[in-house]
């Protein structure tokens, strides 16, 4: 079993930056992808920014290029979410994924409030 758990959520002014971070434990021998994902009420959770297992393949909504760096350090089972150039349309709650190498897998960590006051 794989267990997630996010922090650095916050408050920031337009302009601002703040780090994510999401911490796996349990069998993490079985993970493959992880990402980052947001959501707004009434709206679809949709895809931030995702990493491979080895760093290889990353990928970032189009909205989030060149202010976002997704990143990963195995040794400590962590993914990051680096965001800078913070906007008030980037206020949502950020959710942590996990995707196992069978995508048999697929675990949600609880989410972070991140708030871009104007």
């Amino acid at each position: 079993q794989v267990r997630l758990v996010e922090s650095g959520g916050g408050l920031v002014q337009d302009g601002g930056s703040l780090r994510l971070s999401c911490a796996a434990s349990g069998s993490i021998s079985i993970i493959n992808v992880m990402g980052w994902y947001r959501q707004v009420i009434g709206k679809q959770r949709e895809l931030v920014a995702a990493i491979s297992r080895g760093g290889g393949t990353i990928n970032y909504a189009d909205s989030v290029k060149g202010r976002f760096t997704i990143s990963r350090d195995n040794a400590k089972n962590t993914v990051y979410l680096q965001m800078n150039s913070l906007k008030p349309e980037d206020t949502a709650v950020y959710y942590c994924k996990a995707e196992s190498f069978t995508r048999a897998t697929i675990v949600w960590g609880q989410g972070t409030q991140v708030t871009v006051a104007s």
